[in-house]
């Protein structure tokens, strides 16, 4: 039940395999909350209205900014400025995720098989210099515009991605219910430092786990929380 994103409660529950999220009251009786929707309509509402606001005031700045961080990928290298990527995202449903191209376009890889790393001989040199300040993400706001991303909630994954060999949704319990809301730009687990190559299933886990916390805490504060947190976390050690 907790893969369909709807509130179950359940009266005189057997505990044994019930992880309890909450306690409640249901005609009087007491329940024990075992799975919530992530986010009311309401709260749907006002969250996809705070993205286009954000969206849309900062578009007359950062679209000309965009056109020159184009124009420098398209100048250092052969190919296209920018990269696309099929990501997971809400309801297990899959999009294009795009960014600024930062590696040779003859040696992209469209499934995420290969993490980043210090020494990645893949890279450009703008490519590089866009991954260590984290702007070739900026292209994200098109999703975001879209509505296929928002702007904080859980990052969306690569369709290859793995973690000691093994993929994400199976080296990770839990993992699929992250994506009952819309995958974000930035997110709890990464201004908590849970970002870059996950090669570890335990720091898969932490980020699973600072993606459900943000799930089941929710509220407007929390995103304007982590937004401003995140200016604090944009050159960080595994930005490469």
């Amino acid at each position: 039940m907790r893969r369909t994103g709807l509130q179950t409660e359940v009266l005189e529950p057997h505990f044994s395999g019930i992880t309890p999220l909450a306690l409640h009251r249901l005609a009087g009786s007491p329940t024990l909350v075992i799975s919530r929707g992530p986010l009311t309509i309401r709260e749907r509402v006002a969250k996809r209205a705070f993205d286009l606001v954000v969206t849309i005031v900062s578009a007359p700045l950062l679209i000309p900014f965009s056109c020159l961080i184009a124009a420098a990928v398209k100048l250092d290298s052969r190919g296209p400025a920018f990269f696309v990527q099929r990501r997971v995202g809400q309801n297990n449903r899959q999009f294009d995720c795009c960014k600024f191209r930062t590696m040779r376009s003859e040696t992209n890889d469209q499934k995420g098989d290969r993490s980043a790393s210090p020494d990645d001989d893949r890279l450009t040199r703008v490519g590089r210099l866009l991954r260590r300040i984290s702007l070739d993400e900026l292209p994200q706001l098109w999703n975001v515009f879209k509505g296929e991303m928002s702007l904080v909630g859980p990052r969306p994954h690569a369709l290859g991605s793995t973690a000691e060999g093994r993929l994400f949704w199976e080296a990770a319990e839990g993992y699929w219910l992250r994506h009952a809301i819309k995958p974000g730009m930035t997110g709890l687990a990464q201004v908590r430092g849970f970002r870059g190559a996950t090669e570890s299933r335990e720091e898969l886990e932490q980020r699973v786990a600072s993606d459900l916390e943000y799930m089941n805490s929710w509220s407007f504060w929390l995103d304007i929380k982590i937004l401003l947190r995140t200016w604090s976390v944009l050159v960080h050690d595994k930005a490469y």
